[in-house]
């Protein structure tokens, strides 16, 4: 086990309670003149897929981007397993074990898939720190294989996979990583119907290890499929938070576009 995986077990017991990996207090963001999130609050269960979802422009990708340390919130709180957190940059949250999956992957097609998965963070053996590639084969391996995710081997060139594969590799990445928790964003958005489908099955065993996925879709298809509550941004207000077993697709439509006024400070 590597010792990104071992963190990850570890990090909520630091704090002494069963604190959720990621909460959300009162996040706003202002650029200028310009409010893009009003207020927004939400907590991120482990075992458990939160879909975020709003028309273009509600808000949605401004909020991973603060998450993720790209932007800073104006006002508000993050919290990960119950402690305060605020990120410099990208590279601070990613260090601290915040971990996004983007439609563009960010992986280098001439590179073998092992590599990609400790991209900006290669393990080195000897004086010299020559480069461990056995131990990041070996490791990618298993990760690989825990995760049923069907691709060559770790060795594997990332040209040569199909779209599916590489957002696979980019999940597991994002896995190895990560502190319990995954952000994506629109993973599935560039593939067809097949690849989608089995990057949702990958989705689905995040969950079953004891993650919290927090998945942004415009898909409702797929966020019925997957999540287990769904949050909806308007116009870059918090609609409401509803648990897929107790809501609709035409109560989440109704939400994305304003055709009804739910209570905003409603959640399940």
């Amino acid at each position: 086990m590597s010792a990104a995986t071992q963190n990850a077990g570890t990090t909520g017991s630091a704090t002494g309670t069963n604190a959720p990996p990621l909460q959300l207090r009162g996040i706003r963001k202002q650029f200028g003149g310009v409010v893009a999130i009003e207020r927004f609050d939400l907590e991120l269960a482990a075992g458990e897929i939160t879909a975020l979802v709003g028309d273009n422009g509600a808000g949605k990708s401004t909020l991973v981007k603060i998450i993720s340390g790209v932007y800073q919130p104006t006002e508000g709180e993050l919290r990960m397993h119950g402690r305060p957190v605020s990120f410099r940059d990208a590279s601070d949250a990613r260090r601290q074990g915040v971990e996004v999956v983007y439609q563009d992957l960010a992986l280098a097609d001439s590179q073998p898939v092992y590599m990609n998965m400790f991209l900006g963070r290669e393990l080195t053996r000897g004086p010299l720190r020559l480069l461990d590639r056995r131990r990041m084969a070996r490791e990618t391996q298993a990760l690989v294989d825990a995760l049923d995710v069907r691709i060559p081997s770790a060795k594997a060139i990332i040209r040569d996979l199909s779209g599916g594969q590489r957002q696979a590799v980019a999940i597991c990445r994002a896995t190895h990583w990560a502190s319990g928790l995954v952000l994506m964003d629109e993973p599935t958005a560039a593939l067809g119907v097949a690849e989608t489908a089995k990057v949702e099955e990958l989705i689905l065993k995040l969950r079953e290890r004891g993650a919290a996925v927090l998945v942004v879709s415009h898909n409702l298809d797929q966020v019925f499929r997957i999540a287990d509550r769904v949050a909806v941004l308007r116009r870059g207000r918090q609609v409401g938070v509803r648990s897929i077993e107790d809501t609709s697709r035409n109560e989440i439509v109704s939400m994305i576009t304003g055709a009804s006024a739910p209570d905003e400070s409603s959640s399940s």
